[in-house]
């Protein structure tokens, strides 16, 4: 899509996507909702040859991942970081399946198929009065994982708007059916008055978003570019953090979400040493699944110098 769609803004009104140049995302929609529709067994299945398509015809992407993979596991031999570049591809092709699911269908009817590990801890916080900032990351069961969430706790959500307006129309919708607020990204003034009503709000910190604002903390044991706003944001609201997350389980069909105690003496005081802790959190839960993360993002191309050699090699430039 182009990239003059990202300065739209948002608009949820279906009556605005009537014109023809709408009909082929119209189509996708319709697919993913007939997909959604489907035994979840058969969705899995078919997650999985969208995975392995993608794992063959997405070179770039498939590099990407190669590149985090060899980076963040180097106990692993090359046969087994291929093997986990592979699954990691699978997973995320269910995660697709898994988003028409979230939105399309209710989330109350995989309950059974569910289990929460640590909802007091998170109750605890609440009791504070001053909102949670619900610390998650970008695993494969982002959507669904965030909609089974909702089953046991009210909570906010804060969202990158899609570049396709109709699409982020959709999602937005959809997420407003399961969160009492979808916050823009961007929407700082509306994160703190919720905080400031008590909710919780899922946030995310664990992706590359340049080099504004940022300490150069250890993921992985690589210094990598990890935003400070969450120590920011905890300081001045006095939110409690609760670090969460959520996995589709191995042995069959189900899921598994956590909640951590909140963090302790945070913030800090210093960006780096509170960054450093919130990435050994993340790293720790990636561990517990690690095919089940977003490895198709380019998490370390900010590096510390802007002369250091980048680990993707060049973006190739478009031909005009």
């Amino acid at each position: 899509m182009k990239k003059k769609y990202r300065k739209l803004p948002r608009n949820t009104d279906y009556s605005a996507y009537r014109h023809p140049r709408w009909w082929p995302t119209w189509l996708g929609i319709a697919a993913m909702w007939l997909v959604a529709q489907l035994p979840l067994r058969l969705q899995w299945w078919l997650g999985k040859i969208a995975g392995l398509l993608a794992w063959r015809l997405a070179k770039s992407r498939r590099h990407i991942a190669e590149v985090n993979i060899r980076l963040c596991f180097p106990e692993l031999n090359q046969q087994q970081q291929a093997a986990l570049v592979r699954n990691a591809f699978i997973a995320n092709g269910i995660g697709l399946m898994e988003i028409g699911v979230a939105w399309f269908r209710d989330a109350s009817k995989l309950k059974k198929i569910t289990r929460v590990h640590g909802l007091e801890h998170f109750e605890q916080a609440l009791e504070e009065g001053h909102g949670v900032l619900l610390l998650g990351g970008h695993y494969s069961t982002l959507d669904l994982g965030g909609s089974l969430v909702t089953e046991y706790i009210e909570a906010d959500v804060m969202q990158r708007d899609h570049n396709n307006p109709l699409m982020n129309a959709v999602m937005t919708r959809a997420r407003g059916r399961r969160y009492g607020t979808v916050l823009g990204a961007r929407d700082l003034r509306g994160l703190f008055r919720c905080l400031k009503n008590n909710r919780a709000v899922w946030y995310a910190t664990d992706q590359d978003y340049g080099r504004k604002d940022i300490v150069f903390a250890p993921f992985f044991g690589i210094p990598t570019g990890t935003i400070t706003a969450t120590s920011r944001i905890a300081e001045r609201s006095k939110c409690k953090v609760v670090p969460f997350s959520h996995f589709r389980r191995e042995d069959g069909p189900g899921y598994d979400i956590y909640f951590h105690p909140a963090l302790e003496n945070f913030p800090s005081g210093d960006d780096l040493e509170d960054a450093t802790r919130i990435n050994a959190i993340i790293e720790q839960e990636i561990r517990k699944a690690p095919d089940q993360y977003l490895w198709m993002h380019r998490r370390f191309k900010t590096r510390p110098n802007r002369d250091d050699p980048g680990f993707y090699g060049r973006k190739r430039k478009k031909k005009r």
